[in-house]
């Protein structure tokens, strides 16, 4: 199974936009670990795909839920385009991500986090870890998956 049928599984909506993986923007480095955090949630609350995909090298890793890997900016990068699509179209764009905890051991940020927005029966909590080094991400692991949120 690819990681597109898995992450359709999860509810992500996968196709190629004008924000696509095939125009990268360049790297943007941030000063620690906890910058390099809040940038990725500032920038996941506005869908700014080109602030997200300035954070991550060719060589970083998400972990999702159910142990799924998906590795590389350009799969990424696919990612971002689906999350950030309306609701209508299987997105989440106007979701708005809410930090409730924040521990950072070295060059690790870990987040305990709701999500509050209008498609929302009620808010949705998770966690993450960010895996940082020399101001970019290069791991994230998450509890993320839309088939735990209740929609209205």
């Amino acid at each position: 199974m690819t990681y597109r049928t898995i992450l359709g599984a999860l509810g992500f909506a996968l196709c190629t936009t004008a924000a696509s993986a095939q125009d990268l923007p360049p790297l943007v480095m941030q000063p620690n670990a906890e910058r390099v955090t809040f940038e990725h949630i500032d920038a996941l609350n506005a869908c700014d795909w080109n602030r997200l995909m300035a954070q991550y090298p060719e060589e970083v890793l998400f972990i999702l839920p159910n142990g799924v890997w998906i590795e590389g900016r350009r799969n990424i990068g696919d990612v971002f385009a689906g999350f950030c699509k309306p609701r209508e179209e299987g997105g989440f764009k106007g979701a708005t991500f809410i930090a409730e905890k924040v521990k950072t051991i070295g060059d690790t940020v870990n987040v305990s986090w709701r999500v509050e927005a209008d498609f929302l029966a009620e808010p949705y909590k998770g966690a993450d870890a960010y895996v940082t080094r020399d101001g970019l991400m290069y791991a994230q692991v998450t509890t993320f998956d839309p088939n735990d949120m209740k929609f209205k």
